[in-house]
Parts: C-alpha cells; sequence; structure tokens
C-alpha cells in the first residue's frame, strides 16, 4: 500500500519547522512525500528540496514538489505534484521524462482517465470523505466514485480527503492503491507509529516501487 504523506509547515511542531516536519516524514516509513508549500519563495523552497534530497535517497522516498516541475528538475526531487487545475500533465510529462514522477490530484472519474491518457505515473483522487480542507470542491465523492476511477485505469489512484486508519479497508476493497494526506501523518508527533498501524493492516499489500535515484 503506498503512503503518500503531504507536508504543511504550519502543524509543525515546536521549533522544528519545516525541514524537520519533511525530516521526520521520510524518517517514519512513508512511500512518497510532497513538500507542499505554495507561498514559500522559490529561494527557500530549493533550499529545503536540496537539504532533503538525499535523505530522502536513503529512506527510499519519492520527493515530490506542488506545482513546480521546474524547481523539480533543478533540486534533483523525485518528481511533481501536479494540481487540479495546474499545469497539463503532458506538457509536464515532455519536461520531465521518466524517471521522473507526475503525480495529479483529480475530483473527479473524467479527470482521472486524462491523467492517464497524458501520462501521469498515479493520481490522488478526493475527497473521498468529507474534510474541510476540500470541501471548495464540492461534496465528497464517495467509496463508489474511488472504486470507478479505480477500475477506469491501470495506474495507482491514491484516496485523499478525510481517510483516516479506520477508513483503510474501505478505501482498498474499492481498489485504492493507497492513501493521501496532510494530518494524517504531519499533526501526529510519531508517524512512525501511524506507518507502522498501517502496515499492519495491510500486510499483503504490494510494497510501493522505490524512488527513483535521480543525481
Amino acid at each position: 500500500m503506498i503512503l503518500y504523506a503531504i507536508t504543511d509547515r504550519r502543524l509543525a511542531f515546536s521549533e522544528e519547522g519545516l525541514l524537520g516536519q519533511a525530516s521526520r516524514l521520510l524518517r517514519s516509513g512513508v512511500d512518497w512525500l510532497q513538500i507542499r508549500e505554495k507561498d514559500l519563495p522559490d529561494g527557500a523552497l530549493c533550499a529545503v528540496l536540496g537539504a532533503l534530497r538525499f535523505e530522502a535517497l536513503r529512506f527510499e522516498t519519492r520527493l515530490l514538489v506542488n506545482g513546480r516541475p521546474d524547481l523539480a528538475l533543478a533540486a534533483g526531487a523525485s518528481g511533481v505534484h501536479l494540481p487540479a487545475s495546474g499545469l497539463p500533465t503532458d506538457e509536464v510529462r515532455r519536461l520531465c521524462p521518466p524517471p521522473m514522477f507526475v503525480v495529479r490530484s483529480c475530483h473527479s472519474v473524467k479527470e482521472v482517465r486524462t491523467a492517464a491518457d497524458l501520462g501521469a505515473d498515479a493520481v490522488t483522487l478526493g475527497p473521498v470523505f468529507d474534510t474541510p480542507s476540500k470541501r471548495a470542491f464540492g461534496a465528497p465523492l464517495g467509496l463508489g466514485t474511488l472504486e470507478e476511477a479505480c477500475r477506469a485505469v491501470s495506474i495507482p489512484v491514491l484516496a485523499i480527503g478525510g481517510v483516516g486508519i479506520p477508513d483503510i479497508p474501505r478505501i482498498r476493497a474499492a481498489g485504492a492503491a493507497g492513501l493521501a494526506a496532510i494530518r494524517l501523518f504531519a499533526e501526529t508527533p510519531n508517524p512512525s507509529a501511524t506507518v507502522a498501524d498501517i502496515r499492519r493492516q495491510c500486510p499483503d499489500g504490494p510494497p510501493a516501487p522505490p524512488g527513483p535515484r535521480i543525481f
């Protein structure tokens, strides 16, 4: 099962800041980590990505940056996560050929199909359940839409939006390859325990492929 953690430096503990939060998440055993600090200046964002690059390689975690393929390439990150309203998937795919990784946020089955057709390696789909941070995207999609999307494409579909540990059996039954979350991982002082708990619930799930080793 793919576990995809997303940073939010506003949720950082005490004085750890974004770097401390991201490092804690890398060491927790998540498979992918997105640096999602949209308001961070380019220089600061590049510095963060550069500082995390080798730690991500050490833990075989895909290090992704939100919406900025240029910074992902410049900083040696594993890839880019594209918001639903971000750059076109096929354009970014041309800029970031494999082994660079391209993930797209989607909010409908149609968007999932389009992302897959245009070269995305994976998508997040949500909100599956109700969550304050995703209410701008409308009512929760529910498990039926998640299942339809998972059946529609061959690339991994990760559930996002209000997904908690008790929901994992349901999203797995719907065909989700994993889950993506901010608060589930970032708000806990011990994300390693959260990851271990999830892994215990999904002992038979195939391991996520390690992040590409980009130097």
